[in-house]
Formats: C-alpha cells, structure tokens, sequence
C-alpha cells in the first residue's frame, strides 16, 4: 500500500485523471491519503479524514510511509484556525498561504515535517473557537463546487470545515453527513449549530447549512450567507422566495 500527504496550499481532487475533469474535493495542507491507483500523471487517492476517493497530479504531493501515515491517524495533527496563515517554506525560502483547517503534520514547536520539507509556520497557529463565530468567519466566501476554503466552497465542504474546526469530523457530502449524528425531532427543537438537510426536487439530499438562532441558517448558495429558515425550508430575502426544502435536522455537537 501507497501513501501520501499534500505539501501545497490547496490541491483539487478530480472525479476522472484529467485536468478538465470536474473537481469533488480538495486536499488541504498536510492531510494524508491512500494512493489507490495510478494513470499517467494522475494518482487515485482515499483521503484518510472522510475516505473520500478523487484523482490528484503526482506533482502535487509527497510520498507518505506506512508508519508515519498510521500515526498521523493515532495522532491527527493541530489544525489551522485563521482564515490565512502563512507558512515558511525553508528549502526555497517561499511562503505558502494555508486555508483554515490546514494539517499542521508532524509539527514540533513551530515548524511543520512534510516529507523531507520543512515548513516553519509564522504567527499564531490559533485555538478552538464558538461554532457560531467559526461559521460567519466564512460569509462572503465564494460558492465552488468542491471548494473547502474562504476562497471558494460548497455547502458540504462548508459545514465539514466548519465542525473539523470544532473537533468533529464529517463526512465529505451533504448526503453522506446526513447519515451522521443525533436526529432532531423538528425544527422547534432545533438548536444553534446543528446542520438542515434539503432536498433537491428528486427528494435526494442535496444541500446543507447549519442553523443559527432566531430561525435563521448560514450555508453555501452563491455565497456564504445567512437567510430565514422555517419549516418549510430556507426563504430567502433576495430573491424572494423558497430556495431549499427542508428534511431533516441532525446534532453533532
């Protein structure tokens, strides 16, 4: 078995080896992944935090030995919280810009081992937050399918950050994540930061957001952006209208 663990800022997984192929995810610095198969430049990878299966380029990533990837599972690595934190990369005397929830691998003191590279990151590397302030710290961020940053997100992506940050891990897709957790009974019971399913008009899960006081949600449409919630689904004020019909309420935290 192969391993491996991503040694740049932010690397898009690919659901076919092409670079025009739609883009499923993105591997963040420092997370580890199984290599499951190659093609040409191509490699099929399994992430190791939500198991989820996309093509990288092999120039991209660094080799990962067995030991050391079992005990990045056993020992899973400090996380970065800002919305940008620059790492020094010592080699080349360069700076990369790491996303929040950024794996700080192998760290000792400040400085990061990915592989042979060292990677001293520069300021504070931050702590836990409320789950409410983590989740407006993305408003405005851009929808991308397959995004997991404040540079570009999708609505699952969004929520599996957001709670990666406060120490749960979900997995990658709404409709995965909606398998997960405690259910809540209805929305009356509802509290602040547990996540609404929606439905898509084929009844399949399709969208997710995570709930806030006040009847309100704040999820990935267009943006990050809070709009009204009700029973029916999410009402939004700009267009006027029911965006999203609501299925089910699950509690992580």
């Amino acid at each position: 078995m192969e391993y491996g663990i991503c040694n740049l800022a932010i690397v898009p997984m690919r659901a076919e080896p092409s670079d025009r192929s739609e883009m499923v995810s993105q591997l963040l610095f420092g997370e580890a992944f199984e290599v499951t198969e190659y093609s040409n430049k191509w490699a099929k990878i399994v992430t190791a935090i939500d198991s989820y299966t996309g093509w990288i380029d092999r120039l991209q990533f660094v080799s990962l030995g067995h030991i050391a990837y079992k005990d990045l599972q056993r020992n899973p690595a400090p996380l970065t919280y800002r919305a940008v934190t620059q790492a020094w990369k010592i080699e080349d005397n360069s700076i990369i810009y790491l996303s929040a929830g950024s794996s700080l691998a192998f760290l000792q003191g400040t400085t990061s081992y990915i592989g042979t590279q060292k990677f001293e990151i520069i300021g504070e590397i931050g702590e836990t937050d409320h789950i409410a302030n983590i989740a407006r710290s993305f408003l405005n961020a851009p929808y991308l399918w397959g995004g997991r940053t404040h540079f570009g997100i999708d609505c699952s992506g969004y929520t599996q950050v957001v709670y990666r940050l406060c120490g749960v891990n979900l997995q990658r897709d709404a409709s995965m994540q909606a398998n997960q957790g405690q259910l809540v009974a209805n929305l009356a019971q509802s509290k602040m930061g547990d996540l609404a399913f929606f439905t898509n008009p084929e009844g399949r899960i399709t969208h997710v957001g995570i709930i806030l006081n006040n009847g309100q949600i704040i999820h990935a449409s267009g943006k990050v952006k809070i709009d009204l919630l009700d029973n029916e689904g999410v009402w939004s004020e700009e267009l006027k209208r029911y965006t999203h019909k609501l299925k089910v309420i699950k509690r992580f935290l």
